[in-house]
C-alpha cells in the first residue's frame, strides 16, 4: 500500500471548500463549529469515555453543555455501559447519525454530492439572515465547481 502524501492531499483539492462546506452542516443541523469538528475528531477514535473527550475539548471554544447538548440531540450515543464492578465508566461512540453527517461531509469535499439547493432541502437557501445569503452564493459556486 502506497503510503499518502502531502502532494496527494494537495491534489484532491480536499480543503478547498472546507469552511463552505462545514458553516452549510452546521447550519443545517444546528450544531456549532467546534462541535462538528470535535465529532469528526472522536468519529476518528472510533470507541471513548468522557476523559478523551474532555482531551479533544482543549482545542476548542469552552462550552460547559456541551457534552449534555451533544449526548441528549443524539450525536453521542453510550456504547457499553459501566457495571460499577468489573466496568468503572460508559464507553461512547458517535451515534449513526454522526457517521451519516461526517460521511456526507466527506462526498461533498470529494465532489461526489453537491449541497441541496431547493429551500425544501436546505433552510440556508431561504436567505433569512446576510449570512445565510452570503452562504448561498458560496453553495451555488461550490456546486458549479466540478473540480473538487
Amino acid at each position: 500500500m502506497r503510503k499518502l502524501t502531502s502532494k496527494d492531499l494537495k491534489d484532491l483539492n480536499l480543503l478547498k471548500h472546507y469552511r463552505i462546506i462545514r458553516k452549510w452542516m452546521c447550519r443545517t443541523c444546528n450544531l456549532k463549529d467546534a462541535d462538528l469538528e470535535l465529532l469528526i475528531y472522536l468519529d476518528a477514535i472510533d470507541h471513548f469515555t468522557k476523559d478523551d473527550f474532555k482531551k479533544g475539548t482543549y482545542s476548542y471554544s469552552w462550552d460547559n453543555r456541551r457534552w449534555n447538548r451533544l449526548l441528549k440531540e443524539g450525536w453521542i450515543v453510550v456504547w457499553r455501559e459501566r457495571n460499577r464492578t468489573t466496568q468503572k465508566y460508559n464507553i461512547y461512540k458517535v451515534s449513526f447519525k454522526c457517521k451519516q453527517l461526517i460521511s456526507r461531509m466527506y462526498r461533498i469535499m470529494l465532489g461526489e454530492e453537491d449541497i441541496p439547493t431547493s429551500e425544501r432541502f436546505n433552510k440556508v437557501l431561504k436567505r433569512d439572515t446576510y449570512m445565510d445569503k452570503v452562504l448561498t452564493m458560496s453553495i451555488l459556486n461550490l456546486n458549479k465547481d466540478k473540480t473538487r
